[in-house]
């Protein structure tokens, strides 16, 4: 069975510090502080796209990246929507913003206290921890879709 789907990337930026690079969105509808990422070009490896969406977003060039999950949900035409997450602490450039949004370091430990896109603080727990590997969207008893970390 063939279904369509929507495939995009996500970068976790880290440093030796504990501090995050994060992005505050603008103008999209799904602002607040997250991290910098993008959809997948026609032919172009999942990789390939997260180098260079953090290169677009934030100036900086990424290597050595480690695919640390996805998340996955049903847009409401039907389609599958898919974020691939990746993370490295190998980074080199000068950042800089662009129109997608401000970039900036924050230490980990106070990303609670920044404005998150939505779902964000719950996605977060698959890029750190060894025992995760998917966000994925499930109905509750009531009918409700509730992300969980799986």
């Amino acid at each position: 069975m063939r279904e369509l789907c929507e495939l995009t990337c996500m970068v976790m930026v880290y440093d030796e510090n504990g501090n995050i690079l994060v992005q505050d969105k603008t103008g999209s509808g799904w602002s607040g502080v997250q991290f910098p990422g993008g959809h997948v070009e026609s032919e172009e490896s999942f990789v390939a796209c997260a180098v260079r969406e953090v290169k677009e977003e934030t100036g900086l060039t990424v290597r050595s990246l480690r695919l640390c999950g996805v998340k996955q949900f049903q847009n409401d035409d039907g389609s599958r929507y898919i974020i691939f997450y990746f993370k490295t602490k190998d980074f080199s450039g000068t950042l800089k913003s662009s129109e997608e949004g401000r970039v900036f370091w924050i230490p980990r430990a106070e990303l609670s206290q920044y404005k998150t896109a939505v779902s964000f603080e719950k996605m977060i727990e698959v890029f750190e921890r060894e025992d995760l590997n998917e966000n994925i969207y499930q109905r509750d008893e009531k009918g409700n879709w509730v992300l969980i970390s799986v």
